[in-house]
């Protein structure tokens, strides 16, 4: 850092030396050379003293103590994510259901690697965790067919891994696989993208510097547990497999969860996880069964189904319902539609009407939420959501996360749903619509109350703004630009091409006078485009919500940074409004080739801007802090999260774009009047807030709330989903009918899904 201020202050004086140079040679008013003098000392020290405070984040690593930190919270955060989960998946009500699972050497490892045979039950939860950790690598791979439980196993073995935890043992995460790419990343860049984003206090750099997750990973402290990688599409299972295996070390532990045939499909393509033993269920006793489902269901003349269908069973062990209640999944959904609502379980005793286990478990998907909603109707029936219409809306969802070909119910990437919002056009015509539109209303509103006609020059501003706000819409939706500066260029570009086709015939000024102004404005427009994207980011629908909060944390710290960032952004406008916007465009005279001068140079009006400029990105800057270790990352919370800031940014863009105007306005009212009048009022009513619509539309396009909201809005209109989505995602994952894995939701079962998307086309 020394050595960046000492080149800071050598440039500085370097161009202090020169410009004095320049200065005494020449024969102009030397107050103007005293402005433009200090503009460009000032606005080059800002500059440079922004790139002096930057840390560098290659050179620095999170410290012993932050590692540790940040492991204590990663145990806490997890513990209390998964164990919530648990309870909301009945998984401990009454009690595990005691499924034992054996050792698969077909899969495995050679056995000098892997150790001994490994077999435990599931709900004994020390031998649950000491099974795990008596592996020589601490590597397994939890194999068995659709229903068998895989993934209660991985909540519980998480689980129990935390309660016998010690000080200095790893923690496991819990995740799915189903946003893994190895074409896009690799596993362990991957890995550390989902804990940032199911954990983002982790990503406080203060607290935890600025490697925690990387150096925790690195350092074996965290245990992947890698949940579906049969719901992966078939040609992608081998090359996960294989960036596991090429990636991770031998040594490094991991849980990996799969069907038994994909997962052998994989290993015959790419060969066996290295080092990882491999466990298979066995069928679930029907004993266990029944004494499991009598204990979920209340006292009373419901426990005679249960008796009447144990005997059934016992009498026909190949009928359909003895079949199926082998499967962990059956005895889930048979506890669901009959132990926790008004469901007859003695109706399976027809093998007429059930004679296969299929017929059994489409029957038991069919009658889940119905039942479901049903039970609460009944204890409530002021609730929302009446069974018919809840299962239309999941049907509905079922059926887009098919057409999608996902897992993951994620609400930022619902935008892909609608025809418009699919489309990178799309997107940048709608949003240059809404800018053209908000202008217009306002201008309208305005000018119907103080009246006169307005329509013409109405349209004309609202093509612009359609114009400018689209174009850079485009270029960065479609993929094209990514750069900010680029981007503000092109949005600068339009803007001017705009103002030289429509200056004559509509604002009524010449076009010599516009190109003689056109560099001037050119700075201005790139200048008031560039804080804006830079504030929000590229107009671009985001691949994961915005974490965080708004707060104070760490505040003395960072008061240097947001100290050069104002100091940086005053100066620079200082310097592009001193030189193009006075010398440039007023170089004899007002906008309007008036007797318009300023005394002593625009510094004076350029420094404030600039000044206020830097104070609004420096707040946002400052306010915008991680999520706290206290802070559980929900579906909610991170829509919450993303919305906030969202609006935040639109209303900061608002200001970013209206202030250069405003204070060109400003300085040529009081150099005409002498005072700011009733004149600059209207002028700031009627031109400058229509005039700022392109700045909150192209903010809010960096973030995934708007798309969501035009989304779900669009959806509920057309009756495919409710008006409160959440609300209602919620209420079903309160009932068990969806799972939640940090802020994305998942049905039960991936056979869950695929019966409701089937069954949507009996509502189009």
């Amino acid at each position: 850092m020394r050595f960046r201020w000492a080149v800071t202050w050598a440039l500085s004086a370097g161009l202090t030396i020169a410009l004095i140079a320049l200065w005494r040679s020449g024969e102009d008013n030397p107050a103007e050379k005293v402005s433009s003098l200090a503009a460009a000392v000032v606005g080059l020290f800002g500059v440079m003293a922004v790139w002096a405070w930057r840390r560098d984040p290659e050179r620095r690593q999170s410290s012993t103590e932050q590692l540790a930190d940040a492991l204590a919270v990663l145990a806490r955060l997890v513990d209390r994510q998964w164990r919530q989960e648990a309870l909301l998946r009945q998984l401990f009500d009454p009690a595990p259901l005691p499924v034992v699972w054996s050792d698969c050497a077909v899969l495995a490892d050679h056995r000098e690697l892997i150790g001994g045979p490994v077999d435990f039950r599931v709900d004994r939860s020390e031998e649950l965790a000491a099974a795990f950790r008596g592996l020589p690598r601490h590597r397994l791979v939890v194999v068995g067919p659709a229903g068998s439980g895989k993934t209660a196993l991985a909540v519980l073995l998480t689980l129990s891994l935390l309660r016998t935890r010690e000080a200095d043992d790893p923690v496991p995460f819990l995740s799915s696989l189903a946003s893994f790419d190895p074409t896009r990343e690799s596993a362990s860049a991957w890995l550390c993208r989902r804990i940032a984003a199911d954990h983002p206090a982790l990503a406080d750099t203060v607290t935890y510097g600025p490697t925690a997750i990387e150096d925790l990973l690195a350092a074996h402290r965290v245990v992947p547990v890698l949940d579906g990688l049969d719901e992966l599409p078939a040609p992608v299972r081998p090359a996960v497999l294989a960036a596991l295996n090429d990636v991770f070390n031998p040594d490094a532990p991991l849980v990996l969860t799969c069907r038994t045939a994909a997962y052998a499909e994989a290993v015959a393509a790419t060969g066996v996880l290295a080092g990882a033993a491999v466990v298979e269920p066995g069928p679930v006793r029907l004993a266990d069964a029944f004494a499991l489902l009598r204990l979920a269901t209340p006292p009373g003349s419901k426990q005679q189904g249960w008796d009447r269908l144990a005997e059934h069973v016992s009498r026909y062990p190949e009928s359909g319902a003895a079949r199926a209640l082998t499967s962990p999944l059956m005895v889930a959904l048979a506890r669901s539609v009959y132990a926790d609502a008004a469901g007859d379980p003695a109706e399976l005793t027809d093998r007429a009407r059930f004679p296969t286990s299929e017929s059994v478990e489409q029957h038991l998907l069919d009658a889940l939420v119905p039942s479901l909603y049903a039970r609460v109707r009944r204890q409530d029936p002021r609730r929302r959501w009446d069974p018919e219409r809840a299962y239309r809306y999941l049907a509905y969802l079922a059926a887009g996360m098919e057409r999608q070909g996902t897992y993951d119910l994620a609400w930022w990437q619902m935008y892909r749903w609608t025809w418009v919002l699919s489309r990178g056009w799309g997107r940048a015509a709608l949003g240059g619509s809404v800018a053209a539109g908000l202008m217009m209303a306002w201008d309208g509103l305005f000018r119907a109350v103080a009246g006169g006609p307005y329509w013409p020059l109405t349209f004309a501003y609202a093509f612009l703004i359609a114009l400018t706000t689209g174009t850079m819409c485009i270029l960065s939706l479609a993929g094209r630009i990514r750069s900010v500066a680029l981007l503000a260029v092109c949005g600068a570009l339009a803007d001017v091409a705009m103002l030289l086709i429509c200056g004559r015939p509509v604002f009524g000024i010449l076009p010599s006078r516009l190109l003689q102004n056109a560099a001037s404005l050119l700075s201005l427009y790139i200048l008031t485009y560039l804080l804006v994207l830079y504030s929000a980011g590229t107009p671009l629908p985001p691949d994961a919500p915005h974490h965080g909060e708004l707060g104070t944390r760490h505040w003395r710290r960072d008061l240097p940074r947001a100290v050069a960032i104002v100091l940086a952004t005053a100066a620079f406008t200082g310097v592009v409004f001193d030189v193009s916007i006075i010398a440039v465009a007023w170089p004899e005279g007002g906008p309007q080739g008036g007797a318009f001068t300023l005394e002593g140079g625009a510094w004076p009006y350029s420094l404030p801007l600039g000044s206020l400029w830097g104070v609004l990105l420096a707040m946002l800057h400052w306010v915008r802090r991680t999520a706290s270790a206290r802070t559980l990352t929900t579906a909610a919370s991170s829509l919450r999260a993303d919305r906030l800031i969202a609006l935040v940014n639109g209303v900061l863009a608002s200001v970013l774009v209206m202030l250069p105007d405003l204070i060109a306005d400003a300085a040529y009212t009081r150099a005409e009047h002498g005072d700011l009048n009733a004149t600059f009022a209207a002028t700031f009513l009627w031109f400058e807030l229509p005039l700022s619509c392109p700045g909150p539309v192209l903010a809010l396009a960096a973030y995934a709330w708007p798309y969501y909201s035009v989304t779900r809005i669009t959806l509920a209109l057309r009756g495919h989903l409710p008006w409160r989505l959440q609300a209602f995602l919620a209420d079903a994952h309160r009932l068990g009918v969806l799972r939640q894995v940090g802020a994305v939701y998942q049905f039960r079962h991936a056979h869950l899904q695929r019966r409701l998307a089937a069954s949507a086309q009996d509502f189009r």
